[in-house]
């Protein structure tokens, strides 16, 4: 079982950055590949970056590729997403998830466990 607590959203101007973090319980969370995701109101949820176990491997969603970086640090069981140069579509829930694949995943369908999202709100 991994239990994961997203943080670090807020409400921010265009143009800056804003980093969120997703704090995991359980000790078999390096194991785990993570992703994050984005709702705005009235839309699908919708991929925004993923990491495989070993942090090896990255993958990003178009819209947000070159803006976004994301990591992992192991040893606090955090992983985290650095956003640069935000934008105000980049507003939504952001939610990180965690796939006992270990590999980076772009489907919400692959991952099992869900924290409850942090909201980013980027005006113009």
């Amino acid at each position: 079982q991994v239990q994961l607590v997203e943080s670090g959203g807020g409400l921010v101007q265009a143009g800056v950055s804003l980093r969120l973090s997703c704090a995991a319980s359980g000790r078999t969370f390096s194991s785990y590949g993570v992703g994050w995701f984005r709702q705005a109101p009235g839309k699908e949820r919708e991929f925004v970056a993923a990491i495989s176990r070993s942090g090896g491997r990255t993958l990003y969603g178009d819209s947000v590729n070159g803006r976004f970086t994301i990591s992992r640090d192991t040893a606090r069981n955090t992983v985290y997403l650095q956003m640069n140069s935000l934008k105000p579509e980049d507003t939504g829930v952001y939610y990180c998830a965690a796939d006992k694949s270990g590999v980076v995943a772009v489907s919400r369908g692959a991952y099992d466990y869900w924290g409850q999202g942090t909201q980013v709100t980027v005006s113009s």
